[in-house]
């Protein structure tokens, strides 16, 4: 695994071979920010990531010197591990949560930017994340919601649906906060 971008662009990262998460792969990984590049300026961004595993997506974004990354992870050894990789890479408004993803959304108080979901594929109910985010505003104006999901899961029905980007076997469905203004239309 590599970050692909940013200050630390090639830095090779090695879980242990402990960690059980599915990191996403560097192509689709790749992909995602090149469209996120014309998009968003990471500096300004106030970032969550959700069901972070490895902490893969959480390094892009702080490489990219992101305004705070957050990154929430259930699992202790995963959790550790993105902690610890997070201070050796001396990542600054970088804060690693060892939470229940569910229960964290329901009282988080703090608003993104930009937030990111990689459930793991087979965790039934994990689009409950999209609802959540949305009935608690947890995102900005014109902020963006990113869910990583199989081919199996389709969300264009949703109201806040904006685009899917697929790469190989992985697809990003994108979710939009129209800005309060945009909604009064």
């Amino acid at each position: 695994m590599r970050i692909v971008s940013g200050k630390y662009r090639g830095r090779t990262i090695n879980p242990p071979r402990n960690l059980r998460a599915r990191p996403t792969t560097d192509f689709a990984k790749e992909n995602l920010f090149n469209v996120l590049v014309n998009l968003v300026d990471f500096e300004e961004l106030d970032v969550l990531d959700l069901f972070s595993g490895t902490g893969s997506i959480s390094y892009e974004f702080a490489s990219r010197e992101a305004h705070s990354v957050t990154s929430v992870e259930i699992n202790s050894v995963h959790h550790n591990f993105i902690r610890q990789t997070a201070r050796d890479l001396k990542f600054e408004n970088f804060y690693a949560v060892k939470a229940n993803v569910f229960l964290y959304l329901k009282s988080c108080a703090k608003k993104f930017d930009l937030i990111f979901s990689d459930a793991p594929y087979d965790l039934e109910g994990s689009e409950a994340v999209i609802d959540l985010v949305f009935e608690r505003d947890l995102l900005k104006e014109d902020g963006f919601l990113i869910f990583e999901h199989s081919k199996d899961q389709e969300f264009s029905k949703h109201p806040n649906f904006w685009q899917t980007r697929s790469y190989g076997s992985v697809n990003f469905t994108f979710f939009k906060k129209e800005n309060d203004a945009e909604d009064s239309e």
